[in-house]
């Protein structure tokens, strides 16, 4: 009895002994939980400022705000042409040559290179910057001579809106720079300045094998030139015209400076286009261009000829699973309304599509021009292989704005007289690395170019029927009465 009283009373001893330790080693406990939770807040503090630091750091990255591709082409062309009868007008020689009853024109193997770069930016929100530069030059040679031969005036010399589209030199040009606001008070409205994205418009894309150019493009037919501009465009969201917009368009031609004792204007165009659809199954658009004040020689503008009214209207359709594959159409048709004020440039007796040589000055009057553009390519998704066909028509006065456009001899869209092109493109069955639009291509194509009346592509002088020319017809251009160009290229776009 007395040993269990002792053991008890050593067991509240110790007890009472160790109870204040029990209780410091609890507080001890719970301080060091609340230090562990406070270094748990303060990591997921570090946690959260760092994740906002990547954030801004992806932000900055390029591939959050900045796009890069382009393009690379190799080309070789086999061409052949014919010269009609006439008396070249040179003016060294007194002015008039001699008398020739034509000649042929050939060269077996004409090699060039072309390299585009296209940058586009994000700015700020809704505000980016495109860019695309170009180099075009012909293999041994750093001049335009080799393909500048004189025959026609959009490739008789290097125009500010050609400068990359003909071949040249190595030089890597701005082809496009221009800034877009978009979603203006949140609205399906955007502005754009700079210098447009205004060639290789629909439907010459389907040939060229690229994208469609959107709606910032135009329509190729009546205009194929790299102005300097701006652009208000309105695309609403109508359930019944999916895809559709209409954007008012403005672009300097020619600068006429501030010289002491200049007279001359400057060269404005203004277009209104209208898509009331752009699908995949079907596109239509509408378009009206004037420009105002017409220069005579572009890279020596002596005189103002007068103005020129543009009218086009557009058809394009993409037809899937024909057949084994998709079935690509398209319809353009245009026309152009000279009127001039009267002005001859200096020295000759040439007008708006007024004046000839051989007949002298004319009452100016107004002339109405008209063109037609069809073609096909069918497209075999198994294979990579694309087939295609097209035809084009311009009358006695026809005359769009396509100095830029890729064709060796001439613009085919703005010959008067007939042309047809067929080609083949075969599509390399590689898988895209740079972006899902990466692709390369080889294309062989033939064009073979019908002229019917002279001065294709030029609105200065009167148009001459080709089957009447003599001998003794003056002409400012040697007068090719037809052409033909075979032509191969390897593409890579990137």
């Amino acid at each position: 009895m007395k040993r269990t009283t002792k053991k008890l009373a050593a067991t509240i001893m110790t007890a009472a002994l160790l109870a204040p330790v029990s209780a410091f080693a609890a507080d001890d406990v719970q301080q060091k939980i609340d230090a562990l939770q406070k270094e748990l807040e303060t990591l997921k503090q570090q946690i959260k400022t760092n994740e906002k630091k990547v954030e801004k750091v992806e932000e900055k990255s390029l591939g959050r705000w900045l796009t890069i591709g382009g393009d690379y082409r190799f080309r070789v062309d086999s061409l052949r042409g014919k010269v009609a009868p006439h008396t070249p007008f040179i003016l060294p020689a007194g002015p008039f040559g001699s008398p020739t009853n034509g000649y042929a024109v050939h060269n077996d193997s004409l090699m060039t290179n072309r390299f585009g770069l296209n940058l586009k930016a994000k700015a700020t929100k809704d505000v980016t910057v495109t860019a695309r530069l170009l180099m075009y030059k012909t293999n041994g040679n750093q001049t335009a001579d080799a393909t500048n031969a004189s025959y026609f005036a959009d490739r008789n010399s290097i125009l500010d809106g050609s400068i990359g589209h003909v071949p040249q030199d190595n030089t890597l040009r701005v082809d496009q720079v221009f800034a877009t606001w978009s979603n203006i008070a949140d609205q399906p409205i955007w502005f754009s300045v700079g210098r447009r994205p205004s060639t290789a418009g629909s439907p010459t894309h389907v040939r060229q094998n690229n994208e469609r150019p959107g709606n910032g493009g135009v329509p190729g037919l009546l205009v194929d030139y790299a102005f300097d501009g701006m652009t208000l465009g309105y695309a609403p969201d109508i359930e019944a015209l999916p895809g559709s917009y209409a954007k008012l368009c403005y672009g300097r031609g020619f600068e006429a400076g501030y010289r002491s004792g200049n007279s001359i204007r400057d060269t404005d165009m203004l277009g209104v286009a209208i898509v009331p659809i752009d699908t995949d199954p079907l596109r239509i658009d509408f378009q009206w261009n004037r420009g105002f004040n017409i220069f005579d020689n572009p890279n020596n503008v002596q005189a103002e000829l007068g103005d020129i009214d543009w009218y086009g209207l557009g058809a394009l359709s993409t037809l899937k699973n024909v057949g084994m594959g998709n079935l690509n159409l398209f319809a353009s048709t245009g026309m152009s309304v000279t009127h001039p004020n009267g002005n001859v440039s200096p020295g000759t007796v040439f007008g708006l599509l007024t004046g000839d040589f051989n007949t002298g000055a004319e009452a100016p009057t107004d002339k109405t021009g008209y063109s037609v553009y069809v073609g096909a390519r069918y497209d075999l998704p198994s294979t990579g292989t694309k087939l295609g066909l097209e035809y084009n028509y311009g009358s006695k006065n026809w005359i769009p704005f396509d100095p830029a456009a890729d064709d060796m001899w001439t613009s085919k869209l703005g010959t008067r007289g007939h042309v047809y092109e067929t080609y083949l493109i075969q599509e390399l069955k590689l898988q895209p690395i740079s972006s899902y639009l990466s692709k390369a291509f080889f294309r062989l194509g033939y064009q073979y170019y019908d002229f019917e009346y002279t001065n294709s592509n030029n609105w200065v002088g009167a148009p001459t029927k080709i089957s009447d020319l003599t001998a003794t017809n003056m002409q400012y251009l040697p007068p090719l009465k037809s052409a033909q160009d075979i032509y191969a290229t390897f593409e890579v776009k990137f």
